[in-house]
């Protein structure tokens, strides 16, 4: 689950809405709170991840500290033809990967701490996805669009992983799966590929 995070932090947040607007859905970036220095327990519990959005987006203005709300991540996935089963009957399906993280938020507050944040967000994907950029000379753009921002805290209480990968196929069945995804173009199929390499 962590590695899912990780390597997918653009995460669905979903947050109760009122009986007439319904809940509030918003895909933000989230990263590992670089001042939480616990460790990752099995249902991840107790971890600390940050992250922000437009202040424009009803979903902030609705948002209330010390509120339950949902993190999704969506992990590689793709479609099973039963072509690749070589056996009949069969029938179609999708694979696919996903973490749902529940926990309370926090908003934070102030500019400096909001700043902190963005600040922290692209050091994180830097590092993981990037080319090393040096933010230094954009920090003063930074701090005309931070007042814009709305960055909270997400304190985990739990979350839950479904790995569907075939796994209740015969293994003949499975690696005739894992070898069409990883044959084809698609950079997700050939992720999904890998990770049912990975896993049991």
């Amino acid at each position: 689950m962590i590695d899912l995070i990780h390597g997918n932090p653009l995460a669905l947040f979903v947050s109760n809405g009122t009986e007439e607007a319904g809940p509030f859905a918003t895909h933000l970036p989230v990263i590992r709170d670089p001042e939480w220095s616990g460790e990752w327990s099995e249902d991840l519990a107790g971890a600390r991840l940050l992250g922000h959005m437009n202040r424009a987006n009803p979903h902030w203005k609705a948002l209330e500290s010390g509120s339950v709300n949902l993190l999704t991540f969506t992990g590689p996935h793709g479609y099973v033809s039963p072509t690749v089963y070589d056996v009949t009957p069969a029938a179609p399906t999708w694979n696919f990967t996903s973490v749902h993280v529940h926990g309370v938020v926090e908003k934070i507050e102030g500019i400096e701490n909001t700043l902190a944040v963005v600040k922290a967000t692209v050091r994180a994907y830097e590092s993981a996805f990037g080319d090393g950029w040096d933010m230094s000379e954009s920090l003063e753009y930074f701090r005309k669009i931070v007042p814009a921002v709305g960055a909270f805290q997400f304190r985990v209480t739990g979350a839950e992983g479904m790995f569907k990968l075939s796994q209740e196929q015969p293994d003949e069945v499975q690696e005739r799966v894992r070898r069409s995804f990883g044959g084809r173009e698609c950079t997700r199929h050939q992720a999904t590929a890998s990770l049912m390499s990975k896993l049991p």
